[in-house]
């Protein structure tokens, strides 16, 4: 019986391959075009791998990237996110595929707190950016106009010094964090407005609203991750909070322009950030209008990002000087015998020092002030090295994690500034394994302008100040903790023992 069914059946089963064949091959051709991701951790069902970021994100995401590699996918709830762990997916990112990658994803706080993403920082890649990337670039941080405030960084050190030199004398120790922070302030003023804002206390009021947009930045937005949910945002308050401190930025730069506005009517001569922006704004030969709103999220990205990359980097220059004591003198030694002896080392003198050049690079490696810079936005599909990148895949580039990478650098977690003498890897965006004012078309542009000012600082602190740590703690036991935010400061506020050099002062 049963060899009669086969007999009958087998004819059938013939025919049916025959005629679904085709069909089957259609499906092994779909199979083998599917899409190639990069590799994942598993994640949860709803929030993705949210809950794997941690506080501090960039330490997290340098964890991960070791195990799952340096071009590696995340699911941050309804958000796609490529990470990128290395120079060379950075290469790929920034150099190779940078066409696609120079947009910003939407974001919450950016639209909220810089007029709807107008600034140079958040603003989406197209027309209206390059027009507003050329202006600053030719008319606000040119080599010539950073040359132009040389006397503005010289006049702000020395009041820092003077501030240093009363601490000193009245309690013994200085609080580096708090005078840092008011320095790169303070010149962030007087180069954007023109003005002394001290006497005001205007400049305790930027600072307060400059680490209120650090805080909001860094924070978790429901509404960035799963739109359909930002109800949830206004209900725990933090677009109340974003809002508010919106509110008084505008206020804040309304009186700036109205002021600057008042000012050029009667002197009709253009001077600072704001004179150059109200003049421009009048310009008919400009290639886009400017409107007010223009130039407030403008000075908006100049006060917040000038002040928060020129502070950070100095107080953790001050951090690893204080606690690598070989350094600290042989940074001295060179900064002291260039100076020969004099009260204040002048920013004509800075390009002979290597070794300080040198420590700057250590330090901009090791504590990068944007960890992760600022996300991009894949504007089209594309492939990276075999892998399928959808349209929309934001992209998260770890520069902390880059510039620890072994496969870089020899040592990668030791603080040795030698590894740059004679080097010819630099911060200027061709050298991938050191991006921290990134690179490609969204490069930071106020790069040049700080490094000017945090190289002539630091020279001035070691050059006039031998430093310790308070109560004869040991080098070993300062606290080196990060704190959350977009920007890495210190948890721990700085606190040092200054004892002054003796110099003759200049004539």
């Amino acid at each position: 019986m049963f060899s009669l069914v086969q007999h009958l059946v087998e004819p059938y089963s013939l025919i049916a391959f025959l005629l679904f064949f085709p069909f089957l091959l259609l499906i092994k051709r779909a199979l083998s075009k599917r899409t190639r991701l990069p590799p994942s951790p598993l994640r949860l069902p709803f929030i993705g791998n949210l809950h794997q970021l941690g506080s501090l994100p960039h330490r997290s995401l340098g964890d991960l990237s070791k195990k799952h590699g340096p071009l590696m996918l995340l699911h941050l709830g309804q958000a796609p996110t490529l990470v990128v762990s290395s120079a060379e997916m950075a290469r790929e990112i920034m150099r190779t595929h940078d066409h696609i990658f120079s947009t910003r994803p939407s974001l919450k706080v950016a639209r909220v707190l810089l007029y709807e993403s107008m600034d140079l920082a958040f603003a989406p890649y197209g027309e209206y950016w390059r027009h507003l990337r050329k202006l600053c670039t030719v008319h606000l941080l040119s080599a010539k106009r950073v040359r132009s405030f040389e006397l503005v960084r010289e006049e702000e050190v020395a009041f820092m010094l003077l501030k240093i030199s009363r601490a000193v004398t009245s309690t013994g120790m200085v609080d580096m964090s708090e005078v840092l922070n008011f320095f790169a302030n303070d010149i962030l003023c007087r180069v954007v407005s023109g003005k002394f804002f001290r006497g005001e206390g205007r400049n305790e009021l930027f600072r307060e609203l400059i680490e209120a947009n650090s805080s909001l930045l860094g924070r978790f937005h429901v509404e960035d991750y799963f739109p359909f949910l930002a109800w949830l945002d206004a209900l725990f308050g933090l677009s109340t909070k974003a809002r508010r401190n919106f509110t008084r930025w505008d206020g804040l730069l309304d009186e700036v322009v109205r002021d600057h506005g008042d000012r050029l009517k009667e002197e009709g001569h253009e001077n600072d950030f704001v004179d150059v922006l109200l003049s421009l704004q009048k310009d008919p030969n400009l290639e886009f209008a400017i409107r007010e709103e223009h130039i407030k999220a403008l000075l908006l990205d100049m006060f917040a990002a000038g002040t928060d990359t020129s502070y950070l980097t100095l107080e953790w220059a001050m951090a690893e000087l204080v606690r690598n004591s070989e350094v600290m003198k042989k940074l001295q030694d060179e900064v002291r015998g260039i100076a020969s002896g004099r009260g204040m080392v002048r920013e004509k003198e800075l390009n002979k020092m290597v070794y300080l050049k040198a420590v700057l690079k250590e330090v901009l490696r090791l504590h990068p002030a944007a960890p992760l810079l600022l996300p991009r936005e894949a504007m089209e599909d594309c492939q990276i090295q075999g892998y399928d990148i959808a349209k929309r895949t934001r992209v998260i580039i770890n520069c902390w994690a880059i510039s620890r990478d072994p496969k870089s650098w020899e040592a990668p977690e030791e603080f040795h500034p030698e590894r740059f003498l004679g080097s010819p890897v630099d911060f200027k965006g061709n050298d991938f394994q050191f991006i921290p004012f990134g690179a490609g078309r969204r490069i930071c542009p106020g790069m040049h302008f700080a490094t000017s000012t945090v190289e002539l600082a630091l020279a001035n602190l070691v050059h006039q100040f031998d430093w310790e740590l308070p109560h004869g703690a040991a080098r070993e036991e300062l606290d080196m903790e990060e704190a959350p935010g977009i920007t890495i400061r210190k948890k721990q506020r700085l606190r040092l023992v200054a004892t002054p050099a003796c110099f003759h002062q200049d004539s």
